[in-house]
């Protein structure tokens, strides 16, 4: 009898998320509270990091490899021209009659303004350390506690550029093609995170970026849908094409020099191109917490 009423309960749970797609919400209290020490484990190893890694000042680097040089980038507005070409294509596409994103503003906004305010606090930090830097010769020249206007910018118009992405594979992909995966690719995830990030404590840039990633995902996996990650996966996996573009002129792929330069010893060293392997596992971040919150927001 006690069996039927807990099968009765976990059918409760089963919910139907906005794009029709079955959602299992495990809730257990006990895996709930480790779930908040993962979190909790994640911003001691920060303070930890940031208090034990003394950064070399004035070692940016403004050399690095390019793809092709495009003039027309050589401006001071580039970094405000990407900001114009990841909103304005979405913002018109967002009316599209199936999956009315702009219907779900309401629930985005919410999720991405507390993601961008540590994101925000994590950047002033390291530029004001010297782990990266930008170039002045790229963007318009206003600065908030440090900040570019245009990197202010970054954290509000990639989210909502991405998450458009992640809403569009969901209505059109019916099906949940990486839900036999998750269960192995999340907890590989992980150890390969922290890993990383032990192995480069002294890797300012790496040891945050990746120890946070493994801290949060692991609270992830403990708390929140197995669905939810296996279809975050899928639109990462879509994302990180346009991601490397954008990121790519950023970091001096199609310019004569970086809008944004790197203190070299404080990443891991390795890049797709001009693009920095650490900047993928930021965007993961990133985009997994809004996401994350995007989710808890519309029910």
């Amino acid at each position: 009898m006690d069996s039927l009423k807990e099968i009765k309960k976990v059918s409760q749970k089963q919910t139907l998320s906005p794009n029709n797609h079955p959602t299992f919400y495990f809730q257990n209290s006990g895996l709930t509270k480790f779930a908040w020490i993962a979190l909790l484990l994640g911003l001691v190893l920060l303070l930890l990091q940031w208090s034990l890694d003394t950064v070399k000042s004035d070692n940016l680097i403004y050399e690095v490899s390019t793809w092709t040089k495009w003039s027309f980038l050589e401006s001071r507005w580039t970094y405000f021209y990407l900001h114009l070409f990841t909103v304005i294509p979405v913002l018109a596409l967002s009316f599209d009659k199936n999956v009315h994103y702009y219907k779900k503003w309401k629930h985005l906004l919410p999720a991405i303004i507390p993601v961008a305010v540590f994101f925000i606090i994590w950047d002033v930090v390291f530029t004001a350390r010297g782990v990266w830097g930008f170039n002045e010769e790229y963007f318009s020249g206003w600065l908030i506690f440090g900040l570019p206007v245009e990197e202010w910018l970054f954290f509000f118009t990639v989210p909502f550029a991405c998450v458009f992405i992640y809403e569009c594979l969901n209505y059109y992909i019916k099906k949940d093609l990486l839900a036999k995966a998750e269960p192995f690719i999340t907890p590989i995830l992980i150890v390969v995170f922290f890993i990383v990030g032990f192995l480069h404590f002294r890797h300012t840039y790496t040891a945050t970026t990746f120890l946070l990633s493994g801290s949060f995902l692991l609270y992830h996996y403990l708390a929140e849908p197995a669905g939810q990650r296996s279809r975050f996966y899928l639109a990462y996996l879509v994302v990180w094409i346009p991601f490397v573009l954008v990121n790519g002129v950023l970091t001096g792929g199609f310019t004569e020099a970086p809008v944004v330069v790197y203190n070299p010893e404080e990443y891991l060293g390795i890049r797709v191109g001009s693009v920095p392997v650490d900047d993928s596992i930021y965007n993961f971040l990133m985009l997994l917490g809004i996401v994350t919150l995007f989710e808890r927001f519309r029910g």
